[in-house]
This record gives structure tokens, C-alpha cells and sequence, in this order.
């Protein structure tokens, strides 16, 4: 079948060469051949120099999303698997695989594509036009490749539901692949135990990203009074909880989010340490703060403030805010867990932001220790998006 050729304008495609995934609208000079919207296409560079196979959507700015930098190989059966079969082997030597994130997009050279292992269910999030059409021989190459290793998958679920599908000319979908299963999926991460909703919970149903995070909080716990904002479903609350925490509060603003938290709290017969509220953290930490409340260890696991490059000066403004009124709520020598899961808050701009919130509210912070997100979610070094999670524990002390 004869491909499409795509040229770029002379000196465009800078990010790419320097090792992305994408090339843009307006890098692209030419194309020649016919082709649509989800199609493979060959990639020039302006002098003719083959730059590798990608697909193409004119409904996007990202123009082509490249599948490979080597412009002889074919985007076949063999190939999908061979991405699959990688992807998989990584995660068996980095990660704990019994819930795990196994395909991550770009950073697996598969881009606009996700797929979380949540025991034995698969979540597909599929946010690209090219790759959506790869969709079924993905899951079929990883339930195959993943039978091979005794593991046998009872269900598919699709979370296609997130807006940005619309910016690749894409409807939102949402359902079953294949058999209907039971949607409350068990899961166990760091002996702890919950129940996943790979229908309605946020995203693909669980932050699996997280994981190693919530297992460092674990030696500040034991006897601890312990605070965790934005809890979601209850994770690092219940982290703390079986390190040994005395007591523990989560907060969140959503119903059905405490709703599952409260449930994955008896789940794992912790319900007498810690207790749920559903309460906008913004406006709870004055007003503990007020009541002269403090604890041993404050956690902070916010949503994305900064969704786009335009809001990262509100957002920075937020994160200043949330860090400032958690660092006053810390004992003087207890702990704060803070983090940031938006990309375009980077590692600088998020530093500098804590800092700021400290030197605020006169406190010294002695960092632990700064990680990132786990390594089933791998950063691809000049795949800017595929570095997003960033976390820092510090010691807050006063200034005596």
C-alpha cells in the first residue's frame, strides 16, 4: 500500500529530532498522496531525509504522532506486538505487576494510548485517531502476551471519556469491550487493599502512579497523627493508617470519592484510625488551622491546577496557597508529602513555588527525599508531557 509523504518545512521539527514523539501543524511544508485523518504516513525532512512512520490528523495540532524513526518498517501485526511484548517485559522487571500501568503511551512508543492492569481487568484510554484504530489488536497482543505468563484477563473496560478526544476530532466513549464483569475490581498495592470503580472513579479508576510514593510515607507514620488532602478514594490515608499511624483524617471534595475511601477503610479493618470528610480543602485548612489544630504529618495529593500552559500562573498561586496553609497545620519537626501531578508545573517552577510558600509562613524545610512518578508510568527523556508527577517530603521546622 503506498503511503502518504509528509516533508517539514526546513529547520522545523526540532522537538522530534531532539528525541519527541510528535511533529506539529506548522512544521508540516507538504504532503504527497492521498490519505485520511488516522492514516500512516511517511515523514521527510525538508532535504528528502527519511525521518520514520507516523499517523496523521489533520484535526489535531499534533500533526502526525510518530510510530517509529525507522522509515522501512512496516506497522503490522508484528509490530504492535512487538511494542506490547516490550512494554510488558519492562514492567515485569521494575514494577510490582499485580496492578500496574502496562502501556503509557509515548514513553512506550505506542502514543495516545493507556492501559492500566488493575488485577485481572484491563482499562484502555484511547486519545488519539491514529492508535484508536490499532485499539483491538493492542488488547488482543497484551491478553495474549500476558496468558503466556499464566495470567488470564476476565475484562476490558474503555475510559475514552476524557475531552481531549475532541481536540482529534474524536467522539468520548465509554463501555465494555467484549463481556460485561463486574466493575468493582479488588486490588491489593503496598498490603493495602481497595476496590477500584474502572467505571465511574476518576480517570482509569485509580492512581497507580503513586504507588512507590505512598510506600515512602510509611516510615513517618508509626504513632503519627496524620492529615491527607485530596485523598481520592482514600489511598495515602490508608497508607498511613497500616504504618502504624494513630490517627487519620482524609479530605476531599467528593461525595462518591469519601464514599469509596470510607469503604476501602473497613475493607482493611481500619476504620477506627481513620476517619473521611467531604470538604473543600481551600476552605478546611483555615479554618483547623483556626481551631489551633496540628498534626505530625500533612499530605497533599491535589489534582492538576495547571491543565494547559495558560493557567500555570493561577495554579502556581494555588499550589503556594495549599503548601503555605499546610506547612502552619505541621508539629514543628513533623513532615508535609507534597506533590504536583501537572507537566507544565515542572520540577523548577514547583521547587520555587515551595519555597516561596515557606519563606510566607517563616518555616525551614529539610527535604527527605524528592521522587517522582512509579516506574510503570516511565519518563521519556524529551517527551516532556511523560515527566508530570513530582514529589518532595520535607521535615517542616520553625524558624527558632
Amino acid at each position: 500500500m503506498n503511503q502518504a509523504i509528509v516533508t517539514l518545512k526546513k529547520g522545523e521539527g526540532r522537538y522530534f529530532k531532539a528525541g519527541g514523539p510528535w511533529i506539529y501543524d506548522n512544521e508540516v511544508e507538504s504532503v504527497m498522496g492521498g490519505f485520511a485523518s488516522g492514516d500512516i504516513v511517511i515523514v521527510h525532512d525538508f532535504d528528502g531525509y527519511p525521518l520514520g512512520r507516523g499517523f496523521i490528523n489533520l484535526n489535531s495540532k499534533i500533526r502526525i504522532r510518530m510510530m517509529t524513526r525507522n522509515v522501512k518498517q512496516e506497522i503490522d501485526d508484528a509490530f504492535i506486538r512487538m511494542r506490547v511484548k516490550n512494554a510488558w517485559e519492562y514492567r515485569k522487571k521494575v514494577i510490582d505487576t499485580s496492578s500496574c500501568r502496562i502501556i503509557f503511551g509515548e514513553a512506550d512508543f505506542l502514543p495516545g494510548i493507556v492501559i492500566d492492569k488493575f488485577a485481572d481487568v484491563l482499562v484502555v484510554q484511547s486519545l488519539a485517531l491514529g492508535i484508536d484504530r490499532f485499539k483491538h489488536k493492542i488488547l488482543d497482543a497484551l491478553k495474549d502476551i500476558l496468558s503466556e505468563d499464566g495470567i488470564t484477563i476476565r475484562g476490558i473496560y474503555e475510559r475514552s471519556d476524557a475531552k481531549v478526544r475532541r481536540q482529534e476530532g474524536m467522539e468520548l466513549v465509554k463501555g465494555f469491550i467484549g463481556e460485561p464483569f463486574d466493575t468493582k475490581v479488588k486490588i491489593v498495592e503496598n498490603d493495602v487493599h481497595y476496590y477500584v470503580d474502572v467505571k465511574d472513579g476518576q480517570k482509569t479508576g485509580f492512581f497507580l502512579d503513586q504507588k512507590n510514593n505512598r510506600k515512602a510515607i510509611w516510615k513517618l507514620c508509626p504513632g503519627a497523627s496524620v492529615l491527607d488532602c485530596f485523598t481520592h478514594t482514600g489511598s495515602f490515608a490508608l497508607n498511613a493508617a497500616m504504618a502504624g499511624a494513630a490517627s487519620v483524617i482524609g479530605v476531599d471534595a467528593s461525595e462518591l470519592g469519601i464514599t469509596q475511601a470510607t469503604e476501602n477503610a473497613r475493607l482493611n479493618h481500619l476504620e477506627d484510625i481513620v476517619s473521611f470528610r467531604c470538604s473543600d480543602v481551600f476552605e478546611l485548612l483555615p479554618q483547623l488551622e483556626k481551631e489551633g489544630q496540628k498534626f505530625d504529618v500533612v499530605i497533599l495529593d491535589p489534582p492538576a491546577f495547571a491543565k494547559s500552559r495558560n493557567s500555570v500562573k493561577n495554579a502556581t498561586k494555588g499550589y503556594r496557597e495549599i503548601n503555605m496553609r499546610a506547612m502552619k497545620l505541621v508539629k514543628d519537626g513533623g513532615f508535609l508529602a507534597t506533590c504536583s501531578c501537572s507537566h507544565f508545573m515542572d520540577y523548577e517552577l514547583f521547587t520555587k513555588t515551595i519555597g516561596q510558600a515557606a519563606a510566607s509562613v517563616h518555616k525551614r524545610l529539610r527535604q527527605v527525599e524528592y521522587r517522582t512518578q512509579a516506574a510503570d508510568h516511565p519518563i521519556l527523556w524529551a517527551a516532556d508531557d511523560s515527566y508530570y508527577l513530582k514529589f518532595y517530603i520535607f521535615q517542616v521546622c520553625g524558624e527558632k
